[in-house]
Parts: C-alpha cells; structure tokens; sequence
C-alpha cells in the first residue's frame, strides 16, 4: 500500500499552493453534489417511512434552536436561575451569526426559515469543502487531497451540511482564515476568525491559533519589525465575535455569561477529564447491568457508542498527522488539539462524526493516507456508516449528529 506518508517526499515539503486545478474542482463538486443527493434520498425515504416531513428532520436536535432563534431572538427577561435548571433550554444556549444569517435570508429572498437554515447549510458546506480541499493540497499535493474528498464529503458527520447546524459557516470561516494567515493577511485572516467566533464555541480554538501564527511571525523577523508587528492583528480580531456577543448579552440579559449558563445549567455541558472514561463506563454499566440508556434500543446509548467510535477515529488521525506533521502549520496543529482537548472534555459533545469534521485535518488526512484496495474499503464503510446512521439522526433523539 502506497500511503501518504511514502508519498510525500516525491513533492517537496512546505510549499504552500493555493489554486486548485480544475480537474479536482470539478471531481470535489461532484463528490460533493452526489453526498448531497444521497443525504437527501436518506431523509425523504426515512420522512416516508416515519411519516414525518422533511422539514421536521432537516432541522431535528440543535436546527430547532436555530430556528427559534432568527424567528425569537433571546427572550427577556434572562432569569439565570431558571435558564440553569436542567431542562429549562433557551436560545441563549446558541450563538447569533448563523440565526442572523438565517434572517437576513428569510427577509431578503422570502424563504421560510427551514428552507433558509438548509440553504445556507448546503452553501457554507460546499464552501468549506472547498478550502479543506485546497488546504489538503497545499499541505499533501493535489492527488492525496482528491483521494481525502470523497471520504470528506460521505464522512457521516457531514450531514450536517444537509441540515440546519453551523458546521458548514464555523470550518469555512476557520479554513479561510488560515489560508490568509499563510500569505499573512493578518487582518483579513483576524476578521474570518472573528465572525467564526459568534457561531459555535468550538470555533473559540481559533483564537489561540491566531495567536501561534503572530508569535511565530515575531519570532522570524523581531518585535521591532513594523510589519511583523501587524502580526498582532490576527489574535486580536479573533475575539470579535465573542467579544460582542458578550457585549450583547451584558446589555440585554444582564450578565455577559448567559450563554455559557444557559449551556451548563440547562443542557448540563460541561468539561472533565474523565469525559470520555466516564461514557465507557455508562456504557458497560448499559450493557452488562441496568440498560438504564434512553438514547437508544435495549437502553444502550448510541452516542455513547460514537463517542467511543469517534475517539479512536481522532487519535488516529493524529497519528498520521504527526507522521507528516512538517506539512502541516503550527497554526493548524493548534486549531485541531485545542478544538480535539474541547471535544474529549466535553460531558455532552464528545469527538462524534460532527465533532470530527471541525477538527478537518484529521478526517482529511485518514482520507488521503489510504490507496489502492485499502481506499476502496475505507469509502465502502464510510458509506455503509452513513446509510446507518444518517435515518437515526434525521429523525428521533437516539443519535445526536
């Protein structure tokens, strides 16, 4: 088997190309048009045989509480112990850039808000797709990043891109912004990473990425270099969309943590080490003693299942990705273990497959490291996976996305 890692010195290490040939942007269009097509088979066949409409499971778990949210906004008044008691769940659980973009959609080209959150998902998705492709073959060639998009584009934590979530906006503005990093455009790359912070907390890891790419700037040239210093703009700029957002809420609900309280009290999130023993041992407690689970037949606990699943998934990754870890830019090394440290923490949103997709260079790499009859494999099973889990999701609470 030829992997990635016996390929690589054939192209010289380190040159950062940003241009896709046509050939590959035509096959990613293609990988991604036809994983569209298949998630969408998915959720009519299932909507026909549950009988449910295709609205309800294109905007199933958190999709509702983006849509609450363009059509509510964040009710006053914010009662912090009421929004921290388990179960009492609210829009300030979410942040507002994709709900705002939702808006915007639904008032200027008269889409309801369900047809408004799945387009932008579709385009932010294709987007994203897009730049992990040209950042695979910037870090890898182009033949190891057309090997990575058809994996990319049928991974199972893709469906969301065929559902009202964020994941699409978060990764575009993040692969965008490093790309600008890499040709140093520092205020550009601080803004992308900016708004990625008024999405979804898992951009958050962002931030210290930028603040990597601006020390290692001061380190080549000096602190008294005028234009290394611009370097600075960078972290700075990507605390915005944070920043005003708790901006926002200290003005409207009194407190600039109403987010995070509504997240800890409500929906219980919070961060441990143990996060991930403590699933293994839900599980085997599930399995071998009370089938207490309720996500799930028999009481097992299917996203239990993919916690575990998607964590073996993420240390792998991480193998190959320290094998050639020369390609990849410390930037990016910090985006993905911070993002991964958040995800194995997490006591509610472990490394599934939707998870994963935001740490993109690991499913990248797993993607491009294969060939041959290893390749074909590999594609098959993460198909059959999808077809799996994709009806679980789309409709019903057994299997988070």
């Amino acid at each position: 088997m030829n992997t990635l890692v016996e390929a690589l010195p054939q192209r010289g290490m380190g040159r950062l190309r940003l241009g896709l040939s046509s050939e590959i942007l035509r096959y990613t269009l293609a990988m991604y048009g036809a994983s569209r097509v298949l998630y969408m088979v998915v959720a009519i066949a299932d909507s026909l045989v549950r009988h449910t409409s295709i609205a309800t499971e294109l905007h199933n778990w958190d999709g509702k509480w983006y849509v609450l949210t363009e059509q509510h906004g964040y009710p006053l008044p914010f009662n912090v112990h009421f929004y921290t008691t388990p179960g009492h769940w609210s829009t300030y659980g979410f942040l507002p850039l994709f709900p705002l973009l939702e808006w915007l959609v639904v008032h200027t080209i008269q889409l309801s808000v369900v047809p408004a959150g799945f387009t932008l998902s579709l385009i932010f998705g294709l987007l994203a797709t897009l730049l992990v492709t040209r950042l695979a073959s910037a870090w890898w060639g182009e033949e190891a990043a057309r090997r990575a998009v058809p994996f990319w584009c049928f991974f199972p934590g893709t469906i969301v891109f065929s559902m009202v979530y964020t994941e699409g906006l978060t990764i575009a503005l993040v692969a965008g912004c490093f790309l600008l990093l890499e040709r140093r455009r520092w205020i550009l790359g601080g803004l992308l990473a900016g708004l990625s912070t008024a999405v979804a907390p898992v951009a958050f890891a962002v931030m210290p990425a930028c603040g990597v790419a601006a020390l290692l700037e001061l380190r080549r040239h000096g602190w008294r270099d005028r234009e290394a210093l611009k370097s600075l703009w960078a972290p700075a700029l990507s605390t915005l969309g944070a920043a005003a957002f708790a901006i926002f809420l200290w003005i409207w609900a009194g407190t600039p943590l109403a987010s995070f309280d509504a997240q800890h009290g409500a929906w219980q999130e919070s961060s441990t080490p143990l996060a991930i023993p403590d699933v293994f041992g839900s599980l085997i407690h599930q399995i071998f003693i009370s089938g207490v689970g309720n996500h799930g037949p028999g009481g097992i606990d299917l996203n239990g299942i993919s916690a575990l699943l998607g964590t073996a998934f993420l240390f792998y990754g991480l193998r190959l990705m320290w094998k050639v870890r020369e390609t990849i830019p410390a930037t990016v090394w910090t985006w993905t273990l911070v993002a991964a440290l958040l995800a194995l923490t997490s006591a509610k949103t472990p490394p599934n497959p939707r998870l994963l997709i935001t740490m993109f260079p690991v499913v990248m790499i797993i993607g491009a490291h294969f060939t041959g009859r290893a390749r074909t494999r590999l594609l098959i099973a993460n198909v059959v996976v999808l077809l799996l889990m994709s009806p679980i999701t789309y409709e019903g609470g057994w299997l988070r996305p």
